[in-house]
Order: C-alpha cells, then sequence, then structure tokens
C-alpha cells in the first residue's frame, strides 16, 4: 500500500505562464541557475508566474538536502511554486514507512541523499549491524519538516490544456482514473501507445540526453545529475519554450 494519499490539484491558470521544471536528482546547484533563469526570462511579464517541479528532488546527485530546504523556502517574488511528487521521494517515504528494506532503497542512487544529511552509508551497516537499529537510526536522524513536506507534495496538477505529472499517464484511462502507481513510474504503455493523449502531458522520469517534444507529450528529464543540463519549459498563451542550465 502506498504510504501516503497523494492529492491531484486543477488549476487554470488564465493568462498566468508556467515554467516547468525536469527531474531535479540533487543538484542544487542547478536548481537555483533554473530558478534565477527563470526570474530573469519573467521580468517584464506582469503579475503573478508559476513554477512547477515535476518530481524526483532527491537522490543521484550530491545536494539533496539542500535541495528539499530550498524548495520549502518561499519562491522567488511574484512566483508561486507547486512541487509534484515523484517515484523517488515516495520510494524514500516507503523506506520510512517501513515498506521497503535499506538495500533496495540504496538501490535508488539513496546513498547519496544520506551523504546530502551527514550520514555515511557504507559505515551505517557496519555501525548497526542489526537491519532494525540501522532502520531507526536512519528513520528518527532525517529532519522530520523535510518527511512532512514529502508527504505533503501533490502527485499531478492539472490544467485545461496541460497536465504536468512525473512520469506520465496510462493512455487507456482518464485523468481522474490513473493510478498513483503509474503517474509515478509508468513508462512503456506511455510511450508506445496509438491511442491520442487527452492533453499536452509535461513529464519527467525518463531521462534522455535532450528534451523530447512531441504533439502531445514533453519530456522535461535530462539526467541532470549526470548531464549537468536541467531543463526548463515555459508554457504561455498556446506556446512553448524551452531552456537550460
Amino acid at each position: 500500500m502506498p504510504s501516503t494519499i497523494r492529492q491531484r490539484l486543477t488549476l487554470d491558470p488564465g493568462d498566468m505562464p508556467i515554467y516547468a521544471i525536469g527531474d531535479i536528482h540533487g543538484r542544487h546547484d542547478l536548481l537555483k541557475k533554473a530558478e534565477q533563469a527563470i526570474v530573469e526570462d519573467a521580468a517584464d511579464i506582469p503579475g503573478r508566474k508559476l513554477i512547477v517541479t515535476l518530481g524526483d528532488y532527491i537522490d543521484r546527485g550530491p545536494s539533496s538536502a539542500q535541495v528539499i530546504s530550498h524548495l520549502m523556502a518561499p519562491p522567488p517574488e511574484n512566483f508561486d511554486r507547486v512541487c509534484i511528487t515523484g517515484n523517488h521521494e515516495i520510494v524514500m517515504l516507503d523506506y520510512v514507512d517501513g515498506l521497503v528494506s535499506y538495500a533496495d532503497w540504496m538501490r535508488m542512487g539513496a546513498d547519496a541523499l544520506l551523504r546530502s544529511y551527514g550520514l555515511d552509508p557504507e559505515q551505517l551497516p557496519l555501525i548497526f549491524p542489526g537491519a532494525a537499529k540501522l532502520d531507526a537510526f536512519i528513520r528518527q536522524s532525517l529532519p522530520r519538516p523535510h518527511i512532512d513536506f514529502l508527504r505533503s507534495l501533490p502527485i499531478f496538477v492539472d490544467t485545461p490544456n496541460v497536465l504536468f505529472v512525473h512520469a506520465g499517464i496510462d493512455p487507456m484511462l482518464p485523468i481522474e482514473h490513473q493510478s498513483d502507481d503509474d503517474l509515478v513510474f509508468i513508462r512503456q504503455r506511455f510511450f508506445e501507445s496509438h491511442k491520442p493523449l487527452p492533453k499536452l502531458v509535461v513529464h519527467g522520469h525518463t531521462p534522455a540526453e535532450r528534451p523530447e517534444v512531441f504533439a502531445k507529450r514533453l519530456n522535461l528529464d535530462t539526467g541532470a545529475y549526470y548531464s549537468g543540463k536541467l531543463t526548463v519549459a515555459k508554457l504561455w498563451r498556446g506556446r512553448v519554450h524551452l531552456f537550460q542550465t
């Protein structure tokens, strides 16, 4: 069973520009650069703007804890920010809730996350050779505000013309019937289906060398943690503009 029932947000942005940011994976340096580029791009646009981050803020890159702290802080002036969840956040919470093992969590790249909190993933199993004591120590060492923030994240943002989601959708089902599991983990059934998508789906989850742009699908995951490229899409007045760190 999932550790958290995820909220599904609906939003009518009107004429408000939306900036979507792909998978961050512990690259706090790139996140700061991306937000600065967004602020500069929006400098001449009056009114409120919205940033939507597409999940997978943690693991693999060096600064998971710093990324979470950044996203918990207020957004830039005149911006709102919505952070949706990715599969890495869900698996982290599943570990905290005792639903996955330490070994399975480490296979997600969580060793880098532990280091960002000042914990040594190689020494800890030697200090706590029993799984119960190891898990208890790690769970009590992770900051409660960070855990609560990750639990609060919605699983998608649905607008009249665009759906923002981490992994994608099952094209055979309407949006209101999508499972949380598919929304954060789906790949092949989403990519290979010949059924038209109901609207533009902006997602991450599956890294690509460059952003993947299709008529009804936009993949912004460009493997930031190893490529050094964090991709942003500006969606405004029916047009899409892409830029990178």
